[in-house]
């Protein structure tokens, strides 16, 4: 299959100066990279617990005062009451 991919320019010059060593083409050598990588994932996740998930940051306002964690509804609450807030 066909697909395009957008690389920074170090990592494709890298790359690309590995398939000349191993005198592959470097859609041949991006193949082998992406199946290791599938199959390690698939060995490091099969019968293990999925990782904890990171606690989410703690947003403090300029004086230290904690921001409390909000629902969307809520956060989409006090966008609307801003709108409302504003003149015009």
């Amino acid at each position: 299959m066909r697909t395009t991919l957008d690389l920074p320019d170090p990592l494709f010059r890298e790359l690309k100066a590995r398939a000349a060593r191993r005198g592959v083409k470097l859609k041949e050598l991006l193949a082998v990279y992406v199946d290791a990588g599938l199959r390690m994932r698939t060995e490091e996740t099969r019968g293990a617990t999925p990782p904890a998930r990171s606690p989410l940051p703690i947003a403090r306002a300029p004086d230290g005062t904690l921001t409390p964690a909000l629902r969307n509804a809520e956060l989409q609450g006090i966008l609307d009451d801003e709108d409302r807030a504003r003149p015009g």
